[in-house]
């Protein structure tokens, strides 16, 4: 029989530029993430040293300005490259996409002061960062967030647990969603706080049953004091700002949703191609044929959807239904192509010498993070007729 091993993605790229830096990121991930990523998933690893590079290389700032050290790059080609990171390891691709929802504040409501004062480190100086909205009681209820901050002269001091919260206790910079008003949406406000603020700890990380090297954990906000020059946007607009980053954010877990997806059919191909049995590949038997057919055409399905959104938000059109649409649809289909592999694997694929299972266990959270895809569906829904009747 031919060789079949999987072969890299055949992308669309629009620039020679862009086809330059898919190239740029395969070989890191080459060098540096895939070798390490299961036994360092294994161990808890979380591999700062990976963001590090990835900072000097200009890769945690690719959609955003280059004035401030951004790289210019469209959405359509920054998810790609997420897909590429998160195919390899997706305690990286997802830690990009988290870092670059952290920056969106700054970089699309901050001043111009603050922008040049704090966006360059942010984007390419080394630094990562936390995105704090969520709470112990308020996840899909985002707007009935409690931490407060109260204005103290010219700061203010924040009070609260957020939760949830990716790169907790590690995180550089942190974009946080407080109470400064009444209750609901509009008494919300954003701040930007430095991660080692006085009165800022983060609890021990939750125990996770995939992406172990991810540390996510609760911080608490005892009495930090921020100055108002770190306030984001004007005072009751900080839910919007959520809002606004989510959309794109969604974006950037269904890139990481195909990316999954993706080295997850890679290993049940070349698992399929070189398990024999009856004295032919496995592969050669239809129900096998069929559940390989299905799941890639699952994943150029989703891929095609979450790129169509990204050009929509490229040519600055709307895109919030389609941004759920995406994630929903991604994320369903890296939990439904994981679990297959582990499938075509067999008794292999429930081991942990092969990485099948690792990949279905990471699928998993992709469904819930970011607004689970309940919530995707109702955003959609509400496109489509408009809000719900009280």
């Amino acid at each position: 029989m031919p060789d079949r091993a999987p072969q890299p993605v055949d992308r669309q790229l629009p620039t020679e530029e862009a086809r330059d830096l898919i190239t740029l990121v395969r070989d890191i991930v080459q060098r540096e993430i895939a070798p390490r990523a299961a036994e360092e998933e294994d161990a808890g690893h979380f591999p700062r040293e990976v963001f590090s590079l990835l900072s000097a290389a200009g890769l945690l700032g690719l959609p955003y300005d280059s004035e401030y050290g951004g790289g210019d790059q469209p959405y359509e080609v920054y998810l790609q490259v997420l897909e590429e990171l998160a195919a390899a390891r997706l305690t990286v691709g997802l830690g990009v996409s988290v870092h670059s929802l952290s920056c969106h504040a700054l970089a699309g409501y901050g001043t111009k002061e603050q922008q040049a004062e704090h966006l360059p480190a942010m984007l390419g100086g080394g630094l990562l960062g936390a995105y704090c909205l969520s709470e112990p009681a308020s996840g899909s209820d985002a707007a009935s967030l409690r931490t407060k901050a109260v204005r103290d002269g010219d700061d203010w001091v924040i009070t609260g647990t957020k939760a949830w919260i990716t790169h907790g206790g590690v995180a550089d910079f942190c974009t946080v969603m407080a109470r400064t008003g009444g209750e609901g949406a509009k008494g919300i406000t954003a701040f930007l706080v430095p991660g080692d603020a006085p009165g800022l700890n983060a609890a021990v990380p939750e125990k996770k049953m995939g992406m172990k090297g991810s540390p996510t954990a609760q911080l608490h906000f005892d009495g930090v004091r921020v100055p108002d020059s770190r306030r984001l946007g004007e005072e009751g607009q900080g839910f919007a700002i959520a809002l606004s980053a989510l959309d794109s954010g969604r974006l950037g877990i269904a890139a990481c949703a195909i990316g999954v997806a993706q080295a997850a059919l890679d290993e049940a191909l070349a698992y399929a191609t070189g398990r024999r049995q009856f004295g032919r590949p496995i592969a050669d038997f239809q129900g096998l044929r069929f559940m390989l057919a299905d799941m890639a055409t699952r994943i150029e399905a989703g891929r095609a959807l979450y790129l169509a959104a990204a050009r929509l938000r490229d040519a600055g059109k709307p895109f919030s239904r389609q941004a759920a649409m995406a994630k929903l649809f991604c994320t369903d289909a890296a939990m439904s192509v994981t679990t297959d592999a582990v499938q075509v694997l067999g008794g292999y694929g429930y081991t942990q010498d092969f990485p099948a299972e690792r990949y279905m266990r990471e699928a998993k959270v992709l469904q819930i993070v970011e607004g689970t895809n309940q919530i995707q569906r109702m955003v959609i829904a509400r496109h489509l007729a408009g809000p719900e009747t009280r």
